[in-house]
């Protein structure tokens, strides 16, 4: 956020009133004058200050390392391991995973790391909250505003910790002396709770302020959020009063938000990253955003650090080298091949514009008849029983004869990965080479960022989007699907939703199927290039490969659906995997898909699978090293051991059996 800008003051003031609380005199005795108390906080400039340190810890703090993308991408139908397991207990589910988390390595994230950061963040919302309160000032930027921030930071972690670990303790007053004796509440009133509060924050904020302040559409889109979690099959034995009432309060909420923040035109523009405060970090579909910076005087060489995550090793192939525009690939992430079926490969560009399927020859000494800036890698994922191919990997190790760039130089492709090589019609050809150190797949491109200072830099600059008026559609669209299953309205109520979100992944008239763009085409100056080396960045996709159509330039198909029991092919495979008959099944798997197609790698996946009790089918389904282990505890995540043995009961620490009374069940 642009309050970001005065963070250090506020990590300055907390640091001055811990040691004016808590240093002894020293032999200068010394009067220091500047020392502030906790009084500050009571004053305009420090409430104001209080929500921009929120700010930060609540927005700024997940999307700067690795727990963030463990808690809420890992161990889905979407992603499984890639080329670096250091997190992989978080994918697995196996015995490694429980409430501490076996370390892989130094970069594995703990089981507490989420929890606290969580727990900070309330605790710095409700000293916001109380502050503001109790102020007898008529700013509206604090008795408004900054009250209605702090509703809202406390109900968002809130939501976070609930979606994550069920029933958690509830503290909604500042913690003002050393408390170790904590209980859990159950979900019911965490929800309660929860919705109170975003409900108390949509009356105070602001209209205006997107997507860098919180706003009254930023309070709809999320209580509309936990409204319908509160209303999912997780919580199906105790909500059964407030369902049908929460779903149509969920319908009203997201037709207001919709209204405020259309779609963008291209799907392509929400990641079309062209540096620091690009056009596209400030469309009108963006309803919050948490938003970082290049300014090394305030951003306390902090950032997203989420374009590591997704990129896969490019930079091992033939003639190839790391690069800026390709980014530095930590390759956690990998693609499954539920990505591959979800997708109408033919007319829905959301894939073509979510990963990048072709890197540029940028090695220092390229092979010829190659040169570089020539296409060094392309993945083709084509459809099962495809015949072209001979191999799921050609390359030169592989194979005398290699795949041709029929579409640009006509030069032989040093590398080239295949879904389905030599008719295979089964899933997992590029699953072989993730037992070498290629670990290829193709990266997902939501978070790539090339404006970075060196090659080697992991402090990102995008923005992370926090919530877009598209996911907004589909919790509509969810919400009407809900009531149908109530007994109130039909299921075609949903697709009004469903369609809008789909038209706008249409082709265009006119439109280039195979362009692309990415966050990497953002090189600041060549000379930040090693050297010697070229940009990976490659202006196209495998589109026309992958499919093998011919080139046109006309408006794709229709992406409508018309009939819930006439699904697109690629849902209607996916209910047929899953084994699913009913009409609520199968419109709820409907909209799952849905959202993957839209959302991929966004952040709420694991989430959405917990919620609806899909996590288990769809992991054991896709995810290949999810299988064998993920079981119905793993909709929970266990409570963290740091927790356990640090608070008490009586006066004491708690008992094994204690423990094991307030952990998850199955941890």
């Amino acid at each position: 956020m642009s309050k970001y800008k005065i963070f250090f003051k506020v990590v300055f003031f907390a640091a001055v009133l811990f040691c004016g609380s808590s240093c002894k005199k020293s032999f200068l005795d010394e009067n220091l004058t500047t020392a502030r108390t906790t009084d500050f906080y009571k004053t305009d400039a420090g409430i104001l200050q209080l929500a921009v340190g929120t700010y930060y810890q609540v927005f700024a703090v997940p999307p700067n390392g690795e727990w963030y993308y463990c808690a809420a991408n890992y161990g889905t139908d979407e992603f499984h391991i890639g080329g670096d397991p250091s997190n992989s207990p978080w994918n697995n589910y196996d015995q490694t995973f429980n409430s501490v988390v076996t370390a892989v390595n130094t970069n594995t994230a703990g089981a507490n790391l989420q929890w606290d950061a969580l727990y900070t963040g309330i605790g710095d919302a409700n000293l916001l909250i109380a502050n503001a309160t109790a102020s007898t000032s008529t700013s509206a930027a604090v008795k408004s505003t900054s009250l209605g921030e702090g509703y809202f930071f406390r109900a968002y972690c809130y939501l976070r910790l609930v979606s994550q670990y069920g029933g958690v303790p509830l503290q909604i007053k500042p913690v003002t002396t050393v408390d170790l004796e904590f209980t859990r509440a159950k979900a019911q009133d965490v929800y309660t709770q929860i919705i109170a509060d975003f409900t108390q924050a949509q009356s105070l904020l602001p209209a205006g302020g997107a997507p860098y302040h919180i706003t009254k559409d930023a309070a709809a889109h999320y209580l509309a959020k936990a409204l319908l979690s509160r209303a999912s099959e997780i919580n199906s034995s105790w909500n059964s009063s407030t369902l049908v009432a929460d779903l149509t309060q969920v319908g009203t909420l997201c037709d207001q938000v919709i209204a405020d923040h259309p779609l963008a035109a291209d799907f392509a523009s929400l990641w079309k990253f062209t540096g620091v405060n690009s056009a596209n970090e400030q469309l009108p579909e963006l309803i919050l955003s948490a938003q970082f910076t290049n300014d090394v005087n305030t951003n306390l060489a902090n950032g997203n650090t989420q374009h590591l995550y997704f990129v896969s090793r490019y930079d091992i192939q033939d003639q190839m080298a790391r690069d800026l525009t390709g980014d530095r690939p930590f390759s956690r992430l990998a693609t499954t091949y539920y990505d591959y079926h979800v997708y109408d490969m033919v007319n829905d560009s959301r894939f073509w514009k979510s990963f990048k399927t072709k890197s540029a020859i940028n090695g220092a000494s390229p092979t010829a008849p190659n040169i570089k800036g020539d296409l060094g890698i392309m993945f083709v994922i084509d459809q099962p029983g495809d015949t072209r191919f001979a191999l799921s990997k050609i390359s030169k190790g592989t194979s005398a004869s290699l795949v041709q760039d029929v579409n640009g130089t006509g030069r032989n492709i040093p590398t080239t990965y295949v879904a389905y090589p030599a008719g295979r019609t089964t899933d997992g050809a590029l699953n072989t080479d993730l037992t070498t150190a290629g670990q290829s797949f193709p990266s997902l491109n939501k978070y790539i960022d090339g404006s970075r200072n060196s090659l080697n830099d992991v402090v990102g600059h995008r923005d992370f989007i926090l919530a877009r008026s598209a996911e907004t559609y589909l919790m509509a669209a969810e919400a009407k699907i809900r009531l149908a299953n109530a007994g109130t309205g039909a299921y075609t109520d949903a697709l009004p939703y469903i369609n809008a979100v789909r038209a706008r992944a249409q082709f265009a008239s006119g439109e280039n199927r195979a362009g692309y763009y990415d966050g990497g085409n953002t090189l600041q100056s060549a000379s930040l290039q090693s050297p010697g080396v070229g940009n990976s960045f490659y202006a196209g996709n495998s589109y026309y490969e992958s499919n093998n159509i011919p080139v046109t330039t006309a408006a794709s198909a229709s992406l409508a659906i018309s009939d819930p029991s006439a699904l697109p092919a690629q849902d209607e495979y996916i209910i047929g995997v899953l084994g699913l008959s009913s009409t609520y099944d199968r419109m709820l798997c409907l909209v799952l898909d849905e959202r993957s197609r839209e959302l991929m790698g966004e952040y709420h996946r694991w989430e959405d699978l917990s919620r609806t009790n899909t996590l288990v089918p769809r992991a054991k389904a896709f995810n290949v090293d999810a299988a064998a282990n993920v079981a119905s505890k793993n909709n929970l995540r266990p409570i963290p051991q740091t927790f356990l043995d640090g608070i008490q009961q009586n006066g004491k620490s708690l008992t094994p059996a204690q423990k094991s009374a307030m952990q998850n069940p199955g941890y």
